[in-house]
């Protein structure tokens, strides 16, 4: 593992008891990648509560590493937030990824707050930290970004003083949207240092199971596919080892600019993650 960069990942809840089981053995091979941390995602305007809550009690059981909770604000009043956030607290998180969370309409949708609920992400944060402090415990709160811009900002400018804003009321580390143009990334860091925003901001790799559907998640969430990448996967007789292999690049890429940390989507499998720590590995 000497040489090898830090790796995290995430996970959503499963639906059933199958799901699980199966989640609890993808987590159990995951562990011996000896990742950072494992993060379990949140349901839309905070459906399926409970499923969210089994998911962060099943890593800590399961991923031998410590577990980052994912909370929206979307749809749902202040109040819910914050038992949520207790809930957290009480089953041990000391890490909660802040979002704002997409509306019940789809991500194309405007956010319109709830009239009992939080304006915006920073709001979320700031709530984050006072039920923290409450509860008497140290929190990492972690936001997102986006190398190319979220889909509803007018530009990179106004992205950045969303960002700058979460920052301020107490955000300390980023975790941006999945993207697959480094140079893009290269860009965005740039801009974060004209503006002075110092959190550590970490990428988030989404391995390519299947190009046409991932291709068309991407085009929705704003993330470019170069036509390299596409070029890449088209012409592979193989498509497990395409997927290592551009994954593994892009993240060698990004070690030679300096970052050293990064966050893989799993959609809830260990196979491709782990073929991708190991091809670290050999080449570092």
């Amino acid at each position: 593992m000497s040489g090898r960069p830090a790796i995290s990942y995430e996970v959503f809840p499963p639906r059933t008891p199958k799901g699980a089981e199966s989640l609890a053995r993808a987590m159990n091979h995951l562990s011996t990648a000896q990742p950072t941390m494992v993060s379990v995602t949140y349901g839309a305007g905070g459906a399926d509560k409970d499923k969210s809550f089994a998911a962060v009690e099943l890593a800590t059981q399961h991923a031998g590493c410590p577990v980052a909770a994912h909370l929206t604000c979307v749809g749902v009043p202040r109040r819910e937030v914050d038992e949520v956030v207790d809930r957290y607290l009480g089953l041990g998180v000391r890490h909660v990824v802040a979002l704002r969370g997409d509306p019940s309409e789809g991500i194309d949708a405007p956010y319109r707050p709830h009239p009992e609920g939080f304006e915006s992400t920073a709001a979320l944060v700031a709530a984050i930290r006072q039920r923290a402090e409450v509860a008497g415990v140290d929190v990492t709160v972690s936001v997102s970004a986006y190398p190319e811009v979220h889909p509803q900002s007018p530009d990179l400018d106004h992205d950045l003083d969303v960002l700058s804003a979460k920052v301020a009321a107490g955000a300390n580390r980023a975790m941006t949207q999945m993207f697959f143009d480094n140079e893009a990334m290269v860009r965005y860091l740039a801009a974060l240092r004209s503006r002075d925003i110092a959190i550590p901001v970490i990428p988030g790799i989404m391995p390519v199971h299947d190009l046409e559907r991932i291709s068309a998640f991407a085009q929705r969430c704003g993330a470019s596919v170069p036509q390299q990448m596409v070029e890449h996967f088209t012409q592979a007789d193989d498509r497990h080892e395409a997927a290592v292999s551009w994954a593994t690049m892009q993240i060698q890429q990004l070690i030679e600019v300096g970052l050293n940390e990064f966050h893989l989507y799993t959609l809830n499998q260990a196979d491709l993650v782990l073929a991708i720590v190991d091809r670290l590995g050999e080449t570092s």
